[in-house]
């Protein structure tokens, strides 16, 4: 996928908007298996998962590029 294809994906939708599709569509026990950070293993919440990753590049990334990924998945249904 291009960068110009994510950055259309993520145009003007928040991190929290973000976590909190993700969390509906896979519960914080399958993301702490897609993604291997521990604010989705160890008492994950949108709100102290959302702390961890405003600070954290790579974490943030990492999610937001899930993000991308389910969201063509679901359109292709």
């Amino acid at each position: 996928m291009t960068n110009n294809m994510n950055h259309e994906v993520l145009h003007w939708v928040t991190l929290k908007t973000i976590l909190e599709y993700l969390e509906k569509e896979y519960w914080f026990e399958e993301l702490s298996q897609l993604v291997r950070i521990n604010c989705f293993l160890v008492n994950p919440t949108i709100n102290s998962s959302l702390k961890f990753l405003r600070k954290t590049e790579w974490a943030r990334n990492q999610v937001q590029w899930l993000y991308v990924r389910t969201i063509l998945e679901n359109k292709d249904k």
